[in-house]
């Protein structure tokens, strides 16, 4: 590389939504120091470097998305608490 700095790989190869990475699901890019991530706001399984990447990817994600949204609403309607009226 022409450049003098030494080149940090900050890309993730992996077209697959992994709910586990630390990479952009948009443009794949590697949380690293100075790039942090942000969940998605609705359902927090994918995370994005930009607002601009969130945008431009949520056409490709928004049915997952709106499914994984809806399994939260249902865990938290059918949760029982530990007291109940039963005793």
């Amino acid at each position: 590389m022409s450049d003098d700095k030494a080149a940090v790989d900050t890309s993730c190869e992996n077209d697959v939504v992994d709910t586990t990475s630390s990479c952009c699901a948009s443009c794949g890019v590697a949380e690293i120091d100075d790039i942090k991530l942000k969940e998605c706001s609705d359902c927090d399984l994918v995370r994005y470097c930009s607002d601009a990447c969130q945008r431009e990817h949520k056409s490709q994600y928004a049915e997952a998305c709106k499914k994984r949204v809806a399994e939260l609403r249902d865990e938290l309607l059918f949760k029982q608490s530990e007291s109940t009226h039963l005793g």
